[in-house]
């Protein structure tokens, strides 16, 4: 667990909305999902990455999925009601966000977009994601998670 340090947006958030979280600190220089679980010691498949598309209609989508894998584009569009989905260049992502990459969470983005969590998500107690820096992740419920993102659940995380 974290020393006493300085809040996230992300926290402001959770505390806002009195929802529990653990909060998790690592080498800001890690931004591979799967160091980041190394690095927390803990399950890869609890750990989530946050991912920003664009799609046909030019709206933007975020979608949350497993660390593990990767973003099944055609399921992510279909599950926003759109033809197709893109991820958006990384030089887009502070600009639209207020988040770098690595950094990237679902919670506290500049302006609110459509949220699809992993349905994956919901078979955890706990999942972990990031706290809206490099080198801080935060651990909620998906429940908690959806509740703070205004997210829905489904099927997006490529199946391997």
């Amino acid at each position: 667990m974290s020393k006493k340090t300085e809040k996230t947006n992300v926290m402001r958030v959770l505390d806002t909305l009195g929802i529990e979280y653990g909060a998790y600190e690592y080498d800001n220089t890690t931004t591979d999902g799967a160091l980041v679980a190394a690095a927390l010691g803990k399950d890869p498949s609890c750990v989530f990455k946050t991912l920003v598309t664009v799609g046909h209609d030019r709206k933007n989508y975020v979608f949350v999925v497993p660390v593990t894998g990767s973003l099944d584009l055609k399921a992510a569009a279909a599950s926003v009601g759109v033809k197709n989905v893109e991820m958006i260049p990384q030089k887009q992502l502070f600009p639209l966000t207020g988040y770098v990459h690595g950094g990237c969470s679902p919670i506290g983005m500049k302006k609110k977009f459509v949220t699809v969590i992993d349905e994956s998500a919901k078979e955890k107690e706990k999942i972990i994601y990031s706290a809206g820096k490099v080198g801080r992740q935060v651990e909620t419920s998906p429940s908690d998670l959806a509740k703070a993102a205004d997210a829905k659940f489904a099927p997006v995380a490529a199946r391997k």
